[in-house]
């Protein structure tokens, strides 16, 4: 038998830095944290259009819409960028 499961996040390229998915958020960096989703890791992404900065899954990245300016879902567990 034969079964058919998807890549792996990584096999696709979405967490890597710098990746634009068709939203317009790139992937900046990764947080070192765990996510919401099993086995997954949270990134933080910032939307090209608006700049906004926030958290999502690893799995999440290539369908995320920014929660400020396309009405995607909030960050990721709540977090926020630290404010310098």
């Amino acid at each position: 038998m034969i079964r058919y499961t998807q890549p792996m996040p990584e096999s696709r390229g979405i967490t890597k830095i710098g990746f634009l998915n068709p939203n317009g958020q790139i992937n900046i960096r990764p947080l070192g944290l765990p996510g919401t989703d099993h086995g997954q890791s949270l990134y933080q992404l910032a939307c090209t259009h608006c700049g906004h900065n926030y958290a999502a899954n690893g799995s999440d990245i290539h369908l995320r819409k920014c929660p400020a300016c396309q009405n995607g879902s909030p960050s990721t567990s709540g977090w926020t960028p630290i404010q310098a």
